[in-house]
């Protein structure tokens, strides 16, 4: 399926979003955060039967950040820069958030500003060797954005994440994983098979625990420990009425692999 600036594909419960504005190293825009809103309503429908999601960007480039063509006019306005943030970039990544599934990012390539934080989304951040990090921001006078400022420091902790954004240094994907920013790297040429055999791993799984998985994580670094001892309670007791649990008991008893059907 082509959408505006993204292509998205899905096969045997799993999707492939793919960021396709190659031109310009899939710089997001207005048009791609559109379409990026539109495949994600694909995804999201249940007739769809996606179990595990994959973003990765189209040609040389996972995402550059923002586009900024077109950006400067003689009007004499001063723009505010944070409105796009609030009305068409925090939608999307919330719904990556909220996903009722795993999700993987494939970092083909540079993944600089605002796609540095998409990259970091992913449950699983697979790497090209070739890729690299960057928060390009303080290089045009911006702070970062896209969440970063939450999420670098809970992964690489703050004096690494405030080097990163107040220098603005390249971060080489093997340096990134050093660090335990990302999962994994690979050979550029592998990346995208491994990225696919992970995902269909995943996308065979019990989908509905995988999901309660990656809520469970996101939330920790809020909730106080009582609060996350509640959480897991809380769904536990959700799990604990699914078929997907019905099917891994059985098959354990029955010393055979499971056949989870993400229900």
């Amino acid at each position: 399926m082509d959408f505006e600036r993204v292509k998205l594909d899905i096969d045997g419960g799993v999707a492939k979003l793919t960021l396709n504005h190659p031109e310009v190293m899939n710089a997001v825009s207005p048009e791609m955060l559109g379409g990026l809103m539109d495949a994600m309503d694909e995804v999201e429908t249940k007739s769809n039967g996606v179990r595990c999601l994959v973003m990765t960007g189209e040609g040389r480039g996972f995402c550059t950040g923002a586009n900024l063509q077109g950006r400067g006019d003689n009007s004499g306005k001063v723009p505010d820069a944070g409105a796009a943030l609030e009305s068409l970039y925090h939608p999307f990544l919330r719904r990556l958030r909220n996903l009722k599934a795993p999700f993987i990012t494939a970092v083909n390539g540079p993944a600089a500003g605002v796609g540095m934080s998409f990259a970091l989304m992913g449950d699983m951040v697979l790497c090209a060797k070739s890729s690299y990090f960057l928060q390009a921001f303080r290089r045009i006078g911006l702070v970062p954005d896209g969440g970063s400022t939450w999420i670098l420091p809970r992964l690489v902790g703050k004096a690494r994440a405030m080097e990163l954004s107040l220098l603005g240094e390249k971060l080489p994907a093997e340096t990134a994983l050093e660090w335990g920013l990302v999962n994994r790297v690979y050979d550029d040429e592998k990346l995208m098979d491994e990225a696919m055999t992970l995902a269909k791993d995943l996308a065979g799984g019990p989908t509905r625990s995988l999901a309660g998985i990656r809520q469970l994580y996101w939330e920790s670094t809020d909730n106080t420990y009582e609060e996350q001892l509640n959480l897991e309670r809380q769904l536990q007791r959700d799990m604990g009425y699914s078929a997907d649990f019905r099917e891994g008991v059985k098959a354990f008893l029955q010393k055979r692999p499971a056949e989870f059907k993400g229900e």
